[in-house]
């Protein structure tokens, strides 16, 4: 399996999904978008994961690399790719996906836990997940479940910690991929 990764700044990097993807013989890829490097044709990947960054969805007149980011996005969703989008990532899905972005109520920085809510049962992406558990959070911006999509995770600051769509597609607002050093 070929996957891409699209990165915002350089210190928001793939961290435990890329050592969970090289110990299972996964090729990977990866664009820099925040240097100008291009986006792959859609037969290059076959995952696409969409890194965090502290910049915002709607900041297109900052980084105008942001609308043909959503584009892509939007292409991928459409040609029926595995897309995973964390923190930014997945508010930019969830504005591809028709679904909002705003401020949060809290900001979220730290280890807090996440839940699962019920719809998540039966959801092969969550299966192995308890109910429960404890994430790193960087974030004060939100998205609203886009139509269509499954809520799947919140927490007491955040009530739209993750989403799926179609199955094939999850927006996380928390960071699983985050390691020791990525925090530091």
């Amino acid at each position: 399996m070929k996957i891409h990764f699209i990165q915002h700044v350089p210190f928001e990097g793939p961290g435990t999904i890329r050592d969970w993807a090289l110990r299972r013989g996964h090729g990977l890829s990866r664009t820099a978008i925040h240097e100008n490097e291009p986006l792959p044709a859609m037969d290059a990947f076959d995952w696409l994961v969409i890194m965090g960054g502290p910049m915002g969805v709607y900041d297109e007149s900052v980084y105008s690399w942001l609308a043909p980011e959503k584009r892509f996005i939007g292409e991928a969703v459409a040609a029926g790719k595995t897309v995973l989008g964390i923190c930014l990532g997945a508010q930019l899905l969830a504005v591809v996906l028709g679904g909002a972005v705003r401020r949060n109520a809290h900001r979220e920085i730290g280890w807090f836990p996440v839940r699962l809510v019920p719809a998540a049962e039966g959801i092969p992406a969550f299966a192995g997940l308890p109910r429960s558990f404890t994430a790193f959070h960087w974030h004060g911006d939100t998205f609203g479940i886009p139509p269509g999509a499954v809520r799947t995770a919140e927490s007491d600051a955040c009530a739209a910690q993750a989403f799926v769509y179609n199955d094939k597609v999850i927006g996380l607002q928390f960071h699983l991929e985050s390691t020791a050093e990525s925090v530091e």
